[in-house]
């Protein structure tokens, strides 16, 4: 089993690297990831004729391989599926990306992206995220926050569904999204299968030009954000702000049937019992 890891906060993410270590055991692990942040990137790959993206080796511990590439999630992913890391892989896990990516900020989000872009080839996807505490804004964490991130309860999470679809992997490729609160394992109520909310936990209500000081004809844009707003339970947002880990299949059911989840199911309850 080979598993590609890549993220949209760039190749020095300690998510990443938390993220990374954790599947070491369940196969052959391999980095690709951006050679700086990437956040809110999407699916894009760029203007691949312009940019020319480069690639280079590098090193991290307890992982053999390792590649930065200067350009998006989703290229990196292109990239590696198309043979230019010389692998084949049979997975894709995408993170651990500081801020939950929930609601509607899914289809901005460059951790989900990269998920996308591995159904795009043919290859599952898994997408992690972690909500940060006292921030939560479509999805993206702040260096200041970042100190205080429990790593280790989501990666704990996405390993436990990453070895369950390895052991039973659905009968399509697919897109799981998986997003975990920020809190020691043993504080969470568990786990839930979840539909994306209608809206993010707290999402941009008001963007206006500022006039930026002495530059003629020339403006920066004020925004202006909300405060979090409670969403049902059943939804990703409303799984997370419970303290639930939310997994979200985003594709139609079809191609994660009942029978391909029964695997990652029993896993979750064990984790949580």
């Amino acid at each position: 089993m080979k598993i590609l890891v890549t993220n949209d906060d760039g190749i020095d993410s300690v998510g990443l690297h938390v993220l990374a270590r954790s599947l070491v055991d369940l196969g052959e692990v391999t980095i690709a990831a951006p050679d700086q942040e990437y956040s809110g990137a999407g699916a894009a790959i760029g203007a691949l004729h312009i940019s020319r993206p480069e690639v280079h080796q590098v090193n991290i511990d307890k992982i053999e391989k390792s590649w930065a590439i200067s350009g998006p999630p989703a290229l990196c992913v292109m990239y590696a599926t198309r043979g230019v890391l010389e692998d084949a892989f049979d997975l894709v896990v995408s993170g651990i990306n500081p801020g939950s990516n929930v609601g509607n900020s899914i289809y901005h989000s460059g951790t989900i992206g990269a998920a996308f872009t591995a159904r795009n080839a043919g290859i599952t996807g898994i997408a992690v995220s972690q909500a940060v505490t006292g921030w939560g804004i479509e999805g993206q964490g702040i260096e200041e926050v970042l100190k205080n991130q429990v790593w280790e309860t989501a990666a704990e999470v996405a390993r436990t569904a990453v070895s369950a679809i390895i052991s039973n992997p659905p009968k399509e490729p697919s897109v799981l999204n998986i997003n975990v609160p920020n809190k020691p394992l043993e504080e969470l109520r568990g786990w839930r299968y979840t539909e994306v909310a209608k809206r993010s936990t707290r999402s941009m209500t008001e963007a206006k030009l500022e006039p930026k000081p002495g530059h003629e004809n020339s403006y920066r844009v004020e925004m202006s954000w909300g405060d979090p707003v409670t969403q049902p339970i059943e939804t990703d947002v409303g799984a997370v702000m419970n303290d639930y880990a939310s997994l979200t299949w985003i594709n139609s059911f079809e191609a994660a049937s009942l029978n391909d989840t029964k695997m990652v199911d029993q896993s979750l309850d064990s984790l949580f019992d």
